[in-house]
């Protein structure tokens, strides 16, 4: 094979190549259809080149890139698919040829009749991406005057496929976009109503926990106080709603900070288990703790430690049945603090397992849940370790228990990839 032969080939390959690492590297589709023409045009040396795609509404194809001086006139034109070429290579997915083709009417002369122009030779190409035609791609007019080759059709059809990759790539991104947009509306509309519900909730509840605290200690009436108790119990369960609603608000509005002092985790672990005695009582539940160190102090804010445990504990509580188990162990490593609340309890489902830390996740039916809450618990708690820069993780085993634990920096320092081993 000669070099006079070669050299063209290898010019032609490159220019193809070209292409091909501009549809990975630019997400301009029309930036990349205008290079695609100009590939055709110069490739192929012919006069013109351009791209129509379907739509679906008026079932016509419709130009989408063509020569800078073409484009005004073609933006609005409509080819059908009955009596034109680029229709009949879209519905036979297969490219066409038409030489010398003057009194040809398969030529849509619409075209030409726009652009003052006339059209000789036609080669046209589908564009079909996972076995479905999106739209053509012509070539018009071999500048030499010379008839479309074999190399021409293997050159367009080479280009086609480029066009439709990226064109479905476009079309997918701006799904994602449009989808991405849906979600960050319903977020913002979610957290809107978080703050909303929790500022509006909060004075009357006070006023309910407040007069239900007073009738019980002043009245005499043994049914009144039993009924004032089911009203504050009640009111209580709301207010745990709220706080944990307000916690949330807090961190999503970056309002949400530490007040950072020694915390005595043995202490802290006690006081949580004073506070949850009367469930523990009521469900006969079996609560031991495993302190190696009861002298262990770190550095973070005791309300917001509080609130951690406390959730933990309220969860292995409410999902761990009548004489159950539930122990909490604690134990220093490196310059952690890890402390696991394990139950032998309902435990979660695998496929649930990656989600239960997510805002209003809830593993049980809405509709026919047994359960309280509103799902907000293990997210607000995640958010408080995440804050003081810890880490947290689950482990369950669906009918025989779960095992939250989470890692804490003794002193000011973050938990960083080091503190991954210990997640084992």
């Amino acid at each position: 094979m000669s070099q006079d032969y070669e050299q063209p080939r290898i010019k032609h390959l490159e220019r193809l190549l070209e292409i091909s690492r501009n549809l990975n590297s630019t997400l301009n589709l029309e930036l990349l259809l205008g290079s695609i023409i100009e590939a055709a045009r110069e490739l192929i040396q012919c006069e013109a080149s351009s791209i129509l795609l379907y739509d679906e509404d008026t079932q016509v194809l419709k130009f989408v890139a063509a020569p800078a001086s073409q484009k005004e006139e073609l933006k609005n034109l409509q080819v059908p698919l009955d009596n034109s070429v680029a229709g009949r290579v879209f519905q036979e997915r297969q490219p066409v040829i038409i030489q010398s083709g003057k009194s040809t009417p398969d030529i849509f002369r619409q075209v030409d009749k726009k652009l003052t122009f006339e059209t000789r030779d036609l080669l046209a190409a589908p564009l079909i991406f996972k076995d479905e035609a999106i739209g053509v791609i012509e070539a018009v007019n071999k500048i030499s005057g010379d008839p479309f080759t074999t190399s021409d059709i293997h050159t367009l059809e080479t280009l086609a496929s480029h066009a439709a990759t990226a064109i479905q790539n476009a079309r997918l991104l701006k799904e994602v976009q449009l989808t991405y947009a849906e979600l960050e509306q319903l977020d913002h509309l979610k957290s809107n109503f978080i703050s909303i519900a929790s500022h509006e909730l909060r004075t009357p509840l006070g006023l309910i926990l407040g007069h239900a605290s007073v009738l019980m200690e002043t009245t005499t009436d043994k049914n009144i106080r039993e009924k004032m108790g089911v009203i504050r119990k009640s009111a209580l369960r709301l207010k745990k709603v709220v706080e944990d609603m307000d916690q949330m608000d807090r961190f999503q509005r970056g309002q949400s900070q530490l007040r950072k002092g020694s915390v005595k985790i043995a202490v802290a672990i006690q006081e949580v288990l004073l506070k949850f005695a009367e469930k523990i009582t009521a469900k006969h539940l079996s609560v031991s703790t495993e302190i190696k160190d009861r002298d262990l102090i770190i550095r973070g804010d005791k309300g917001k430690v509080s609130t951690i445990l406390s959730n933990l504990v309220d969860n292995a509580i409410a999902f761990t049945p009548k004489g159950g188990r539930i122990l909490i162990s604690v134990e220093k490593i490196s310059d952690y603090m890890k402390c696991s609340v394990i139950d032998n309890g309902i435990g979660i489902p695998a496929k649930h397992l990656p989600r239960v830390f997510d805002r209003f996740f809830q593993v049980e039916n809405p509709m026919t849940r047994k359960h309280e809450g509103i799902g907000l618990g293990l997210s607000v708690t995640k958010t408080l370790v995440e804050l003081h820069g810890g880490e947290i993780w689950a482990k369950s085993v669906e009918g025989k228990g779960s095992n939250f634990s989470f890692l804490l920096p003794i002193g000011s320092k973050t938990a960083s990839t080091e503190s991954k081993v210990f997640i084992t």
